[in-house]
C-alpha cells in the first residue's frame, strides 16, 4: 500500500514539473488517500498484535 502511495506521489511530481496541473492534483490526492489507508491498516495491525500477545 505504501509502495503505491509513493508511486502516485512520484507521478504527481513529474506531472507538476511538466505542467499537467490537473493530473498532478489527482495523483497527489490518490497518494494522500493511499497513505492514510496505509496508516490506518498499520495502526490496526499494531493494536491487534499487542492485544494478541496478552
Amino acid at each position: 500500500m505504501l509502495h503505491y502511495a509513493v508511486v502516485f506521489f512520484i507521478i504527481a511530481l513529474i506531472a507538476a514539473v511538466l505542467g499537467f496541473g490537473g493530473i498532478a492534483a489527482g495523483a497527489a490526492g490518490i497518494a494522500k488517500i493511499l497513505f492514510v489507508v496505509f496508516l490506518v491498516m498499520a495502526l490496526v495491525s499494531l493494536v491487534a498484535d499487542v492485544l494478541r500477545k496478552r
